[in-house]
């Protein structure tokens, strides 16, 4: 597997999963008749960050790792999404920008130097970012939104978190 099929392609998935995880949030308000809203600022310690920003942060940690991995530059997002429907929007916004990446640009990307800005003076290698920050980092943030709607209610299970998976006939 490269590099652009471990971030661009898998990234995007898990937050394709993360926008239907949503949409049944909405479908559980409406059931339940609450505002889906309050589900925004829900989460599973007082120390932890609220949905909210852990969608956000899913999502940046996603764009972040495809750009430093290809070069391009990602787009700014200024963290002021407060309803659900925005909180889809930037989803869907990463996920366009992620798509828009080659896998061209990954070429050299396992050797190319991460430098990140909160450790000034320091850099890794690609895939060694990817590896140990990135890809960690990511999951962390989408198992724990996944996380907090489960807490609250929503009817999610394990196919929801894996979505997808590409099969193919033995015989093939």
């Amino acid at each position: 597997m490269s590099l652009h099929d471990a971030s661009v392609t898998q990234m995007s998935k898990m937050l394709r999963n993360l926008d239907a995880w949503l949409d049944k949030a909405k479908e559980h308000a409406k059931a339940k008749e609450f505002d889906v809203e309050v589900l925004v600022t829900s989460r599973l310690a007082p120390d932890q960050f609220p949905l909210v920003r852990q969608v956000q942060s899913a999502c940046d940690s996603a764009k972040y790792a495809v750009a430093r991995l290809s070069g391009v530059e990602a787009p700014a997002h200024p963290d002021e999404e407060k309803t659900v429907d925005e909180l889809q929007a930037r989803i869907r916004a990463v996920i366009a920008y992620m798509e828009t990446v080659t896998p061209d640009a990954f070429e050299g990307a396992s050797d190319r130097r991460v430098t990140l800005p909160f450790l000034p003076g320091k850099w890794t290698k690609g895939i060694e970012y990817f590896v140990d920050f990135a890809a960690p980092n990511f999951y962390f943030h989408v198992i724990t939104a996944y996380a907090i709607l489960r807490h609250n209610g929503v009817n999610l299970g394990k196919r929801d978190f894996l979505g997808h998976v590409r099969l193919y006939d033995i015989e093939a």
